[in-house]
């Protein structure tokens, strides 16, 4: 199997469970394959409560309120 729409129809033909671990090794082989994980960005306490204040009137606006 060489192409993507070869690898499609084979993967068409497996069990479920078959799947479910093909989707495991897929997932490991991305996960070995990648490099660093970029470093956690940092959020003030104000710019994550504009957040959540503009979340929350959102969603009374979104409720009609």
């Amino acid at each position: 199997m060489s192409t993507l729409s070869e690898i499609e129809a084979a993967a068409d033909t497996l069990t479920a469970e078959q799947k479910q671990e093909l989707i495991l090794f897929l997932a490991a082989r991305m996960r070995a394959g990648a490099s660093e994980l970029p470093s956690p960005r940092n959020f003030s306490r104000e710019q994550i409560e504009h957040w959540i204040a503009d979340d929350e009137e959102g969603m009374r606006t979104f409720l009609g309120q």
